[in-house]
């Protein structure tokens, strides 16, 4: 196994990971960023982003990436593929595993890995992502202005996203697994009083239907096994995000959920010397701005603690 030895690591490569190495390039940390096993994160899966200042006419995930990344370059980031395979914090220089086979043995951590959105599991789902297929209504919610759409989730962010779609759509089914939800009493009070969303307790998702996008679901009543189809352009899936921290576990402070808890208002993680960014950290926002901010936080925390 190979060794080198850096001043700071970045470990991700969505907006959060990105706007660290632009920070810290410019700051002449002479950063070190490996992408992981998706470079560019979440937003490689989503296709118009209208929501991040700076683009008025929007843009596609993919390409602000792509802009994200050229940025870091310029500044002087060396960036590579590959990922963070083991981890160890428990002394001043801080060890990363890269591939298996590649140590880096660095000053100063910041952890950008993001979270994942929990999938149903179909092939369907797979086909239509980003084509009608959504996992954030709050980012993608826009496009399905006065159309039906269909959502599924029990808990409060599905009750959320849930009445967020249904100020914007016509008719929003909440597809419910169970006899009842798990969202707060509030929650689900304010969905089953909005008139134009319509709980389908009880119910499970077959298939999604289209062509080129979204035009059905077929779901299923599991008690009664009674299989109907659901007109809807739009299929939000609402059934949680998992935190990419399996390697973290025993290395830094995470919640009950897996996220890196880090001190209030910064991004000190629990080991000295690591920061964490983005939605490793935040299961609240989980936007590309929020992200970014956080990133640029990493940076200047990171920069401030090696000067000291």
């Amino acid at each position: 196994m190979t060794t080198e030895k850096v001043q700071l690591l970045i470990i991700g490569s969505g907006p959060a990971g990105y706007t660290a190495a632009i920070y810290a390039a410019r700051a002449d940390l002479k950063p070190l960023l490996y992408q992981g096993l998706q470079p560019g994160g979440q937003l490689t899966i989503t296709t118009e982003v209208e929501n991040y200042p700076g683009y008025p006419e929007g843009i596609q995930g993919p390409e602000m990436m792509m802009d994200f990344e050229k940025q870091a370059k310029r500044f002087g980031t060396d960036i590579r593929f590959g990922y963070a395979s083991s981890v160890d914090f428990s002394g001043k220089t801080k060890k990363v595993v890269i591939d298996e086979n590649h140590t880096i043995e660095a000053d100063a951590v910041i952890i950008a890995t993001g979270a994942s959105a929990k999938w149903l599991g179909l092939e369907s789902e797979k086909k239509f992502n980003g084509f009608g297929v959504s996992a954030c209504a709050v980012c993608d919610g826009f496009f399905f202005k006065g159309q039906d759409v269909a959502i599924v989730g029990a808990g409060d962010t599905a009750a959320e996203e849930a009445s967020y779609l249904a100020k914007r759509g016509k008719k929003v089914y909440l597809l419910v697994r169970k006899s009842e939800m798990r969202a707060s009493k509030a929650m689900q009070h304010r969905v089953l009083n909005t008139p134009n969303i319509e709980v389908l307790f009880n119910h499970e998702t077959v298939e999604i239907l289209g062509d080129k996008g979204v035009n059905a679901v077929k779901v299923i009543n599991n008690i009664t096994h009674e299989e109907k189809v659901l007109d809807v352009t739009g299929f939000f899936v609402a059934i949680g995000h998992e935190p990419n921290t399996q390697i973290f576990k025993g290395q830094l402070e995470l919640d009950a959920n897996g996220y890196i808890i880090t001190k209030p208002g910064t991004t000190y993680t629990s080991a000295e010397g690591v920061f964490a960014a983005g939605d490793v950290q935040d299961h609240v926002y989980r936007q590309a701005v929020t992200a970014a901010g956080t990133g640029c936080m990493a940076a200047l925390d990171a920069e401030r603690w090696l000067a000291h």
